[in-house]
């Protein structure tokens, strides 16, 4: 489904690859400018804006920041920097977030559980809370896109940090979408099963056909089909759409 977005501007945390570069090329493909941060090597900023731009040819307005979600100073960065480039702001995609190796909880490091909770959870309230406040104080309509996970209904042996942040950004999404539906801000999230990206490289193939046949689908989600449930709840065809936690998980949760 195409979408017109031309005009808007669209920030995107974690868009250097999987789902947050499909994201970025989806909205770039129906008109929109976009910018991404994110903490990619400095090495290889080129070469992700050259491989968003190759598969937008027909829309090149892609920038990137550096951006450490971690630091309220590196999001109001982000946010500001689309103002100067832009003077606009209307979509946000909070996208950032790590996965960190899976231990019982009693095992889990402390520094590893407050490392998963600050990129998951705490990095999507800072750019949501920038991005809101932004949009009141100008008195304009906005909408965010938080990414959770099928982890947020779920829970998963070894994975009780990764379970519990994103379980808070599904209801704190529900709860900003409720604080905030009156002035226009719809915020919304999309929570995914397991995608086929680069990072399942590392898997061996026994693991690899386990993580299938977990999903009655029988196959892992792709990057490009979470981007486009994104898109939709960016856009003015979800203008009714607000506070809910979109699985899209090949029925996964469905068991």
């Amino acid at each position: 489904m195409s979408y017109n977005f031309a005009s808007k501007v669209a920030v995107i945390t974690g868009g250097s690859s999987g789902i947050g570069f499909a994201t970025a090329v989806k909205l770039l493909q129906n008109g929109a400018k976009v910018i991404i941060g994110d903490i990619t090597a400095s090495n290889k900023v080129d070469g992700v804006l050259s491989a968003l731009k190759k598969e937008s040819p027909q829309n090149q307005d892609v920038k990137y920041i550096h951006t450490d979600v971690t630091k309220v100073a590196d999001n109001q960065a982000l946010v500001d920097y689309a103002l100067q480039e832009y003077k606009s702001l209307d979509y946000v995609f909070a996208n950032a977030g790590i996965v960190d190796k899976p231990d019982e909880g009693r095992k889990i490091g402390w520094d590893t559980w407050d490392r998963t909770i600050d990129v998951n959870l705490n990095g999507v309230f800072r750019l949501n809370k920038i991005a809101i406040n932004h949009w009141i104080d100008q008195n304009k309509k906005g909408a965010i896109v938080n990414t959770g996970s099928i982890l947020s209904y779920v829970g998963n042996p070894g994975l009780a940090h990764y379970c519990s942040s994103k379980g808070g950004v599904k209801l704190l999404t529900k709860t900003l979408a409720i604080e905030y539906a009156a002035r226009g801000i719809r915020i919304n999230s999309v929570n995914p099963a397991y995608i086929d990206t680069p990072l399942l490289d590392v898997l061996d193939r026994e693991t690899y056909n386990n993580l299938v046949l977990k999903h009655p689908i029988g196959r892992l989600g792709k990057p490009e089909e979470i981007a486009n449930a994104v898109a939709f709840l960016l856009s003015d065809e979800a203008s009714f759409v607000n506070g809910i936690s979109l699985l899209v998980d090949g029925a996964y949760t469905a068991q």
